[in-house]
């Protein structure tokens, strides 16, 4: 049987880009979520520790369900083996899609 597959779901996130691995995901009931589960973290065995990663391995841990808004998402790519989770300050500006917008002022004539 072959094994199930580990997606890279890259979210902006309060200032900071995240790199989550989870295995599954799909589209969720709520309108203009993404919905993913099954979240796979790095062998907890390993030496070089990164507190970014530490400190996103504890905001996830015992979350069953994740619900993401679609605006949020930067990138889901499908990869051979999960890496370490990532929480890195975004010095970009990453704009929501679909942005609000006003319209354009109505000329006199």
């Amino acid at each position: 049987m072959a094994a199930k597959p580990i997606y890279r779901v890259v979210v902006h996130q309060q200032g900071e880009i995240w790199d989550l691995y989870v295995r599954e995901i799909f589209q969720s009931e709520l309108w203009g979520f993404i919905e993913v589960e099954e979240f796979v973290f790095e062998d907890a065995s390993r030496v070089v520790v990164d507190p970014g990663a530490e400190k996103l391995q504890r905001t996830l841990e015992g979350v069953k369900r994740s619900y993401l808004p679609l605006n949020a998402i930067v990138r889901i790519d499908e990869v051979e083996r999960e890496g370490p989770l990532k929480a890195v300050k975004s010095d970009a500006r990453v704009a929501e899609f679909p942005r609000p917008f006003s319209l354009p002022p109505r000329g006199e004539g």
